[in-house]
């Protein structure tokens, strides 16, 4: 994640001279995140093209800043719209699925009666990949039934859940140990996350963390 004290100095040289009075006054560095910059501080050296490259640097910083700003605005304005949408309010109860993503898949997703089975909303929203292996190359292709939409808002939701839930993060990387790339791993653990909102959508429950439940889920990979 970009920091507000990436961009608090005009060149990145000097980041590395402020003293801590200086870096607390900076939004969002706590006493916590100062004394990791500190000690960032004590080890930094900057190589001679540094002068060259250092605005730039600090204007895409800045650029992401703004854009992760608008975000949070969005998000804002969405949180009141997914309270009017029952759908939406169920899907947004899953940890890791914010009022944007929740937002999406609930337009998208309209009426669950449309999928004969969890399967079907599997592949609708990018959560199965039809196997594409022959011989020693391995590999997937994507369903013509797939809303780029909704897939999309998947692969961003599951990976904050996967952050959020610990059960979901240690699913993710023993994919990851077994070989699987990130977007594999993530689509890997969103197609058992389709059987969650399924499962809820079908009850009209909102989510609750239930490690057992979460094993047994994750033990049908």
């Amino acid at each position: 994640m970009v920091s507000p004290f990436l961009t608090c100095r005009p060149s990145l040289r000097s980041l590395a001279t402020m003293r801590k009075e200086s870096l607390l006054k900076i939004k969002g560095v706590g006493k916590k995140y100062a004394a990791v910059i500190a000690s960032w501080q004590k080890e930094a050296h900057f190589s001679t093209d540094v002068d060259l490259v250092s605005s730039m640097i600090i204007e895409d910083a800045k650029r992401i800043l703004a854009l992760m700003e608008a975000i949070a605005t969005i998000e804002n304005e969405f949180e009141p719209l997914c309270e009017q949408s029952d759908l939406a309010g169920i899907i947004g109860s899953i940890p890791g699925f914010g009022p944007i993503s929740s937002a999406e898949l609930a337009g998208e997703i309209d009426d669950l009666s449309r999928f004969p089975q969890d399967m079907s909303l599997a592949l609708y929203l990018g959560m199965a990949p039809l196997d594409n292996s022959s011989g020693k190359k391995e590999g997937c292709k994507v369903a013509k039934s797939v809303n780029t939409r909704t897939k999309a808002a998947m692969m961003v939701a599951v990976a904050h859940h996967s952050w959020q839930v610990e059960e979901s993060k240690r699913y993710y990387e023993k994919k990851r140990l077994e070989g699987k790339k990130h977007n594999q791993a993530i689509r890997s653990l969103g197609r058992h996350l389709v059987r969650v909102i399924w499962s809820l959508i079908k009850e009209k429950r909102f989510y609750e963390i239930r490690e057992e439940n979460e094993r047994n889920i994750l033990k049908m990979a």
